[in-house]
């Protein structure tokens, strides 16, 4: 992992290979190695993923600045900073919010677009982010034993523990961060944020677009990869098999269809 320094806030980044560059952003609580799980080993790709405010190694910094925006803006700096030019754009959960932002905001930036298990098409507050907004509202409240023990017996869970049991397993490792007040507030932000981006700027988005999808996962609803892969010209839709079902399937699938599509970018 790299430094990096930005508004006096120090952030890690991992800057592999090298080739066309390929930023890709991980999920809410995630980090460089929720990106690597998934990321192939191409020969012809520079893969550049920047560990978000308050995820990872970096810092959180201030309360009131941790947004989907924000992050955005960090990542873009990150780029300018390694003069990357245009790149292949991407992310997995909140890392598509991220990079759905950069394409309509900082589209001279985007060579082309990765949405993979998106939780936002454009509404802030998505009823699919819930889960999160109650994690982090009973991390700022409670020790988080306590706060885990109110969560695993909420209408909320129980609700994943039978549709969605990988959603629930990822909420509650939450519950041992470092910074249990800190990263509660971060969760809360983020479910009560969206990309800033409206319907309209979807459909002007002019890049080669994958979208990466899959079922049984209600944080990050296939519906919402099948509205942005219409929304937007020129996106194709991949269905995965999903990590509650077959996480080595869910691996190799997503690697598979993600070098399908940058090996034809390179």
């Amino acid at each position: 992992m790299t430094a990096f320094v930005r508004e006096g806030i120090h952030f890690t980044y991992r800057d592999a290979g090298s080739g066309t560059p390929v930023v890709f952003q991980h999920g809410l609580g995630g980090d460089a190695a929720q990106v690597d799980d998934i990321f192939p080993d191409l020969p012809s790709v520079r893969r550049i993923t920047l560990e978000c405010r308050g995820q990872g190694g970096s810092s959180f910094g201030p309360a009131g600045r941790l947004s989907i925006a924000t992050f955005a803006d960090d990542v873009d700096a990150l780029s300018e900073r390694l003069q990357l030019g245009a790149a292949v754009v991407g992310g997995i959960s909140m890392g598509a919010a991220i990079a759905l932002r950069l394409a309509v905001r900082q589209a001279e930036r985007v060579s082309a677009l990765v949405l993979a298990r998106p939780a936002w098409v454009a509404s802030a507050a998505p009823d699919n982010m819930k889960p999160y907004a109650l994690a982090g509202e009973l991390l700022e409240r409670y020790a988080p034993n306590e706060a885990l023990r109110r969560f695993r017996e909420s209408a909320v869970a129980a609700e994943l523990r039978q549709a969605a049991p990988d959603n629930l397993a990822s909420l509650e490792g939450f519950f041992s961060r470092a910074e249990p007040v800190a990263f509660g507030g971060l969760l809360r932000a983020i479910a009560a944020d969206g990309p800033g981006v409206g319907e309209d700027q979807l459909r002007e988005i002019d890049v080669p677009t994958l979208v990466i999808g899959h079922g049984r996962d209600l944080a990050h609803p296939l519906a919402h990869a099948e509205t942005l892969a219409r929304l937007i010209p020129n996106a194709v839709l991949r269905v995965i098999t999903p990590k509650a079902v077959d996480r080595n399937a869910y691996r190799q699938e997503f690697s598979a269809c993600l070098a399908d599509f940058l090996e034809a970018k390179a």
